[in-house]
């Protein structure tokens, strides 16, 4: 590349994943720059499901607004929740015939990722990380050691907020080398349509079966271990013996449904469970809910859900093993923390809101000022800033050649 020449940057990724896209198309209108994804694979209704119990593809369009290629997998078990399940060796030869100047990938979670970044070393090209790892999670030393070790092959990095720019420093990196590309969700799209669904309210409780005058808690996501949905349960279960307006509307799919409905039933308790909704569906719960409750552990390495709901003014109460919570919640402003494994302290709150539910109201637009920040547009200016001081140093090695 030279001086007034476009620099080829790619971002390669397991799969169209709906949260990145808006950050793609930022990239891709650029006239700074050629902006390419690289995907590991195409997931079929099957492999998108995955870890939901119901097979489905998102409805809304993944694959538009940006230039993209489809890499040869040839894992015997492709999928993308899985490390395994993406596996690309010719992304080498891809990255060479392309010219790519500068690539972006996806943390470390598929091999596909660490093929990637062994490619930029052989072909010394630079390589940026936008990943998930904080330090929440325990870990044994010698995945320490290995974290330490594979962090230090990386040419930039982009946290996505508080707890992972913390977990870089914890391994040497300096400020210099970080340019902040925050999680975030299609801020306009949510709220947007939460605006335009807002005058049915009324009737999107009534088809759930959630009172008018109920304060609506709301889970959204897949029913996992991780997400704790059926101590969330024994929670709502305390709190509504001391608050008897509350309703639990619980969105998703997943292993732990059945068991969660079968304790709801056999408690007698008010909660709708909504089954799986596509993205065009979602706001409708975000809209007939007051607040949403996400109780996971330090396996929740964000909360995107949180960026949803806040988006469409609903303020979020979470464990302070998310890893948004650094980042999205100000106690009593836009949402509250509590300790994770303290489900009484999460009982406690659950009746704190049901008691003054006018605060929530006064809330919403404090959520959505917040949440501004957190845009794909935002997290492309990070990119391009890191990106620019890559090739800008690649140009300067050259002079000195």
């Amino acid at each position: 590349m030279n001086r007034t020449s476009k620099p080829s940057v790619a971002f390669v990724t397991s799969h169209p994943i709906q949260y990145q896209v808006p950050v793609f198309r930022h990239l891709a209108q650029r006239d700074d720059m050629e902006f390419q994804v690289l995907f590991a694979m195409l997931p079929d209704a099957a492999a998108q499901g995955a870890g939901f119990s119901v097979d489905f593809q998102w409805d809304v369009p993944l694959l538009e607004g940006y230039q993209y290629s489809v890499l040869k997998n040839v894992s015997a078990d492709p999928g993308v929740t899985h490390y395994r399940g993406c596996d690309t060796p010719g992304i080498a030869a891809e990255l060479k015939q392309r010219k790519t100047d500068v690539v972006i990938v996806n943390g470390w979670v598929v091999k596909t990722c660490l093929q990637t970044l062994w490619a930029c070393k052989r072909l010394q090209i630079p390589c940026i990380v936008r990943g998930e790892a904080n330090l929440l999670r325990p870990r044994a030393w010698w995945k320490k050691t290995v974290q330490k070790r594979l962090v230090r092959q990386f040419d930039a990095f982009l946290p996505i907020g508080t707890a992972n720019r913390e977990f870089y420093r914890n391994y040497g990196v300096l400020d210099s080398r970080m340019f902040d590309a925050p999680y975030c969700v299609e801020n306009d799209r949510f709220t947007l349509a939460a605006t335009a669904a807002a005058p049915q309210r009324d009737t999107l409780r009534l088809a759930w079966g959630i009172p008018t005058d109920s304060l609506c808690l709301l889970f959204c996501g897949k029913f996992e271990t991780k997400k704790h949905p059926l101590e969330l349960l024994h929670a709502f279960e305390k709190a509504y013996h001391s608050s008897s307006n509350l309703h639990l509307l619980m969105v998703g799919d997943g292993e732990l449904r059945r068991e969660c409905q079968r304790f709801a039933e056999a408690k007698s308790l008010p909660v709708t469970f909504a089954g799986f909704l596509n993205q065009s569906e979602i706001v409708d719960a975000y809209v007939a809910a007051d607040t949403l409750v996400l109780p996971s552990d330090h396996g929740e390495t964000w909360g995107l859900v949180v960026n949803e709901a806040m988006a469409c003014g609903l303020p979020a109460i979470v464990s302070d093993q998310i890893g948004c919570a650094f980042d999205l919640i100000v106690n009593g402003k836009t949402g509250w923390v509590f300790p994770f494994g303290q489900w009484d302290q999460l009982a406690e709150l659950m009746v704190q809101v049901s008691v003054y539910p006018e605060q929530l109201q006064s809330m919403r637009a404090a959520c959505q000022e917040l949440i501004s920040d957190y845009s794909p547009l935002v997290a492309a200016e990070g990119i391009v800033a890191a990106t620019k001081q890559l090739t800008s140093a690649a140009h300067e090695r050259k002079i000195k050649r």
